[in-house]
């Protein structure tokens, strides 16, 4: 199928030219200025030993408190710190990196990524300020991950925000409430400096993150670790590090080809020219192409999201007329991030605007790496230090660079159009105005309708003894109730008609493997919109992914009875009432298979209408959960009835024989939803 790219793009977005920082005033002074007030000279000798001993008391003095309620004078406290962190960050200057290695490498192990700090003290050397920034968000977000392993230590679950985690009694414990003041002072809190923040939100540019802050935070974190053995050697307690996330079936979030050195060169370009861009974020945007060319490419997304954000954050404060949210907040107000500007609906329940400009696609692709639960949610498992950043794949890197390259190119002025036809930007541009979600609840459930489609399908392939043989067994009196069942499907499927695709019926046995997985592939191939589903249309897809789950779990475990039993029977190790039970499950296979796919129709069916839930009373909703409900409870007792531990093949007739009721008087028109598809 051809994919008309667009050429142009009727929006017209304010020039990022005229953007200088996207620091407020206030948090500007906070972080570029109000550090570096007091000129006062602090001996390093006073706030470290020679053997690399951090003296906390040299360090918690400086915190300040409020006289009304003791909480912390941030402001205060920053003006204080700042002479502080110079000294500090002096001193690792003064340091070979054998020094550095002799005196602290021992003290950065209890983060269980001591390389990632040895790196950052080499970035302080010699580093650009890109490169200070960048190891300031991979050192925070590796020191949120350590601290949520200690806190586990004696707490239960660990908070999901940074800012709860630095308030938590645990860690309070463990460290004392002084210590955890001084973090909360450069991370964790709107009230402080705020540095984790306002970098892995793509506020702060790269010159407007002083090198001391970061070198600051660095000292720090080994400080903790001499803190954390004391208590461990105390407590005898021993800290055990939480896995890393890790990324499966990557396959799923190929939706773009592979990038090459040319389109990476095409990138460049575009940066310099795109609206998207803003001019004091340039630097992070060509070190994120830079880290992709060299194979880093946790380095190349950590960079490359911030500015996403940050060029969204653009596009949303024009779209929707409010160009000073494109600043941080203050403390008291509200940031604009990737949460909101996703959203249907803005704070002041105004619709948000930026959906209608992005368009359907990048909404998608926005929400499947970013927010769907069993989505990659990139930004938070990298942000939150979950992910094993020397393991990072390639292909996450590639789909996010691929994606930006596309938004960089949309968003550039009308005359751009010789970028937009290049042969190497069109195909970036077809799969983007292509893309279907493959996280949000729907496109799961289209995945596994075919996943298990596909495993019924091996039934009919697995060696089985012979039709002649099932008749020959005495006794055998379900074979007449196995037809009628198939029977009753038949009507049932015949109920549907109007609401199946025309050429479905042309088949001579609509009831065929082959012929309901042609109808299950059409089907699925509907495009459903996945955006803002209301609460109903959720709570439908929830059932019918357990009845789902429920008909594949049926289906494995036939395969494996067939299997073992067949393996028995051809070795001549089956006892009598073993062959009896065998040779009954063969003559149930008859309807299950049927019963099987019929159940996934009907669960496509209502599927690709599910959004007509929110137009029925609240009565007829009621009655049509009961009804998927029963579905469900009929699929379980299935699982329950083929599992091999009970065998029950008779039993599964006459269960499948009720169910079939139900499902006819559905059909029927007395309580279903479906209305045509066509």
């Amino acid at each position: 199928m051809q994919v008309k790219v667009i050429l142009s793009f009727p929006f017209q977005m304010a020039s990022s030219d005229s953007v200088t920082t996207c620091l407020s005033p206030a948090v500007h002074y906070v972080i570029c200025k109000l550090g570096f007030e007091k000129k006062d000279i602090c001996d390093i000798n006073n706030i470290v030993s020679e053997s690399g001993e951090v003296c906390w008391q040299s360090i918690t003095e400086h915190v300040c408190y409020l006289a009304s309620d003791r909480s912390v004078d941030y402001i205060k406290s920053i003006r204080s710190l700042g002479p502080v962190c110079e000294s500090v960050n002096l001193h690792f200057k003064s340091l070979t990196k054998d020094k550095f290695v002799v005196q602290y490498a021992l003290w950065f192990q209890w983060t269980n990524y001591t390389e990632l700090f040895l790196e950052v003290f080499d970035v302080l050397q010699y580093g650009r300020s890109t490169e200070v920034a960048l190891g300031l968000m991979k050192l925070t977000s590796c020191l949120e991950r350590a601290l949520g392993d200690v806190h586990l230590l004696i707490g239960k679950d660990c908070p999901f925000l940074l800012r709860d985690l630095l308030a938590s009694e645990q860690l309070a414990v463990v460290f004392g409430q002084v210590v955890m003041d001084v973090l909360r002072i450069f991370i964790g809190s709107p009230y402080g400096l705020n540095l984790r923040n306002v970098l892995w939100h793509g506020f702060a540019s790269p010159q407007e993150i002083p090198a001391k802050y970061c070198a600051m935070l660095l000292f720090l974190t080994a400080g903790l670790g001499q803190l954390l053995q004391m208590y461990l050697l105390k407590t005898k307690y021993v800290l055990v590090h939480r896995p890393y996330v890790t990324f499966i079936r990557l396959e799923d979030l190929d939706a773009f080809p592979d990038l090459n050195h040319e389109t990476l060169c095409v990138a460049e370009e575009l940066l310099q020219v795109s609206n998207f861009v803003l001019r004091t974020m340039l630097p992070f945007w060509m070190a994120a192409l830079t880290a992709f060319k060299q194979s880093r490419y946790a380095d190349c997304v950590i960079l490359l999201l911030p500015q996403l954000e940050a060029g969204l954050r653009l596009l949303f404060t024009t779209t929707n007329k409010c160009p000073n949210r494109l600043l941080t907040a203050e403390s008291s107000a509200f940031y604009t991030t990737f949460d909101e500007m996703l959203t249907k609906h803005l704070d002041n329940e105004e619709i948000n605007q930026l959906p209608s400009v992005l368009e359907e696609p990048a909404m998608e692709f926005l929400w499947d790496f970013l927010n769907h639960q069993e989505g990659p949610r990139i930004r938070d498992h990298l942000s939150h230090g979950e992910i094993n950043l020397k393991a990072f794949p390639r292909e996450i890197a590639n789909q996010l660079v691929a994606f930006a390259i596309t938004l960089l190119c949309r968003f550039s002025d009308e005359d751009m159009v010789a970028f937009k036809e290049r042969l190497i930007i069109k195909p970036l541009m077809n799969c983007a105005s292509c893309y279907r979600s493959r996280f949000h609840p729907i496109s799961r459930l289209k995945k596994q309708v075919l996943e298990c489609m596909k495993s019924i399908h091996l039934w009919h392939e697995l060696p089985t003894v012979s039709e002649e043989q099932i008749q020959t067994l005495k006794g055998l009196e379900g074979d007449t109730e196995a037809s009628m069942l198939v029977l009753k499907m038949a009507e049932i499927l015949s109920q549907l008609q109007q609401y199946l695709p025309c050429n479905f019926y042309n088949s001579d046995d609509p009831m065929s493997t082959v012929a309901t997985e042609r109808l299950l592939l059409e089907l699925c191939d509907r495009h459903i919109c996945t955006l803002y589903s209301p609460r109903p249309v959720l709570e439908v897809l929830v059932l019918l992914r357990k009845t789902c789950t429920q008909c594949h779990q049926v289906s494995e475990q036939v395969i494996a009875s067939i299997k073992s039993r067949y393996q028995q029977w051809t070795e001549k190790t089956l006892r009598s009432r073993q062959r009896h039970n065998y040779l009954r499950m063969l003559n149930s296979i008859k309807f299950l298979s049927p019963v099987l796919r019929l159940i996934l129709v009907l669960i496509t069916l209502e599927l690709v209408n599910v959004h007509l839930v929110c137009k029925k009373n609240p009565s007829d909703y009621h009655q049509y959960l009961k009804f998927l409900k029963s579905v469900l409870q009929y699929t379980e007792n299935l699982v329950t009835y083929t599992s091999p531990e009970k065998n029950k093949w008779d039993e599964s007739i006459q269960l499948t024989n009720k169910a079939l009721l139900r499902i006819r008087k559905f059909s029927d028109g007395k309580l279903t939803l479906i209305q045509s598809a066509t």
